[in-house]
């Protein structure tokens, strides 16, 4: 047995689901996105040789070390991001003269020549 109200009410459910769909439709056709690029792919991610390690002790207090000074080889170029990890810190790196870079390790905590165990250097064009 079928009822006209029930009949109605379908119709009306999927109008209205209908009128849903319509309005998320003009909601997303109005986004605009700027011009942009974007990239994929990979390649060989050839490394650096660090040289010429020199730790600069603090003459205040000689058990802190207040710069870390190396050379990249190949030179980075100067707009190159360079950073280091030692003694649990990361510190980031400023050029000098090519190739050589210095590292400021008196923050976010003063390196100690006790933490200098082990250092990590990270470099990207």
């Amino acid at each position: 047995m079928f009822s006209i109200f029930g009949t109605f009410s379908r119709v009306g459910i999927v109008a209205v689901l209908l009128a849903f769909a319509a309005g998320g439709y003009a909601f997303t056709a109005q986004n605009t996105v700027s011009p942009s690029q974007a990239g994929d792919g990979d390649n060989t991610v050839s490394g650096y040789t660090i040289s010429s390690i020199h730790y600069a002790l603090d003459s205040g207090n000689p058990s802190n070390v207040d710069e870390v000074q190396f050379d990249l080889d190949p030179a980075a170029a100067s707009t190159a991001t360079v950073a280091i990890k030692i003694g649990g810190n990361k510190y980031g790196c400023l050029p000098l003269t090519s190739p050589q870079w210095f590292c400021i390790t008196s923050s976010p905590q003063q390196l100690t020549v006790s933490g200098a165990t082990n250092l990590e250097v990270v470099a990207a064009q």
